[in-house]
Formats: C-alpha cells, sequence, structure tokens
C-alpha cells in the first residue's frame, strides 16, 4: 500500500472521525449526511445493506432503527457481527438469480428501505469500472424490487457516467420520486453519487 495513500487516508476528516466515533469506515458519515437530510430510514424500520462489509453502514442503519427495527447485512466477504440481536449478515453474491429470496428468508417481514454502497474491485480501467460498478447497481435495483415492502425506499451508490441515466431512467419506472445526492463525505474526486428513490410502487 502507498505511503502516500496511508498519510492521506490518516489526514481525512471522516476517516479521524470514524476512528473517534468507533464506526467500522468512513462511509458510515456519507450515510448519516443524507439521512440528516432526506431522512431515508425511520424507528422500527428493516434495512437491508448491500455491500455492507465492514459494517460502517449497518451501525449507522442499526442507531436509527433501534431496538424494533432489523438490519441485515449482505456481502460476499465476511462480516464481522455488530453484537445486537437485531442484526444479522449473509454471504452471498448480490448477481445470483437466488439472492432475493435468501434476503427475504432472513428478514423478519419485507423491507422498508434497501441500502447499497456496492463498488467493483476498481482495475483502474474508467470504462470497464464503469459498466462493472453500472450492473452491481442494476443487480441492487432487481433486488430492492424483490425485498421492498410498496412505500419503501433505495439508496443506489453509482459511478457517474454515460451509463447512469440509464439507470436512474430504471429506477424511476418503480419509484414515485428519484433524486441524486453527493454527501459532503464523499471525496471531492469520486466519481460516486446516490441515486435515492422514495416511494416503491410494484410492478411487473
Amino acid at each position: 500500500m502507498p505511503k502516500s495513500w496511508v498519510r492521506e487516508r490518516k489526514r481525512d476528516l471522516y476517516y479521524r472521525l470514524a476512528k473517534r466515533h468507533g464506526f467500522r469506515s468512513r462511509a458510515a458519515y456519507k450515510l448519516k449526511q443524507i439521512q440528516k437530510k432526506y431522512r431515508i430510514i425511520s424507528s422500527g424500520d428493516v434495512v437491508v445493506d448491500l455491500g455492507a462489509a465492514p459494517g460502517g453502514w449497518m451501525q449507522v442503519a442499526r442507531e436509527l432503527v433501534g431496538e424494533g427495527g432489523f438490519v441485515l447485512g449482505v456481502d460476499l466477504r465476511e462480516v464481522t457481527p455488530l453484537g445486537y440481536e437485531n442484526t444479522a449478515t449473509i454471504k452471498a453474491d448480490v448477481t445470483e438469480p437466488d439472492t432475493p429470496k435468501r434476503i427475504l428468508d432472513a428478514l423478519p417481514r419485507k423491507a422498508d428501505v434497501v441500502l447499497s454502497d456496492l463498488a467493483p474491485n476498481v482495475s483502474g480501467i474508467w470504462e470497464l469500472d464503469h459498466v462493472r460498478q453500472i450492473e452491481l447497481a442494476e443487480a441492487a435495483l432487481k433486488i430492492a424490487r424483490g425485498v421492498l415492502k410498496p412505500g419503501g425506499n433505495v439508496l443506489i451508490k453509482v459511478f457517474q457516467g454515460e451509463l447512469m441515466d440509464g439507470l436512474v431512467r430504471k429506477v424511476k419506472r418503480h419509484f414515485r420520486r428519484v433524486k441524486l445526492v453527493k454527501p459532503k463525505a464523499s471525496r471531492s474526486r469520486s466519481a460516486e453519487i446516490y441515486v435515492l428513490g422514495f416511494g416503491f410502487e410494484e410492478s411487473d
């Protein structure tokens, strides 16, 4: 790992905040900032977190849903348990056709919110990375359609590029209101942005 990268990370405000407040990743502050502005998660909600490792978003979601809610993390990697009875994780590939059923089987009821911070292993070839990330975003949308209750919300990371508008159009077909948001905790040079969909509407 380059020393310059390590030095930059240690200077990063949100990295330092995460370390100070016990969050597993600086990404926790992205969700916190989106929640503060848009209130996508409520007390008592059932939340699915796709691409959950190492668990920063799960920690934030668990704070928001409280004792009466439930948070399920899904990732290809093992996620160290948070230590709460109302949190759980499953090891799964979001692109596999049986994953929506596996998620539903692990939930107490259909989800109120689906979160996706999924990203591919970056190759450094922008066109390839963009395509791979949009494929993951589409997989997240498909899962959301399968596990959300009517009226539920979705938050999906995308990489900005020529394929993004197509993904946004697909989200608009299934949610009553859609916004693009970039929290302050996202690095300014990052191409990531989040598609936020409110009010899931079931359709064929």
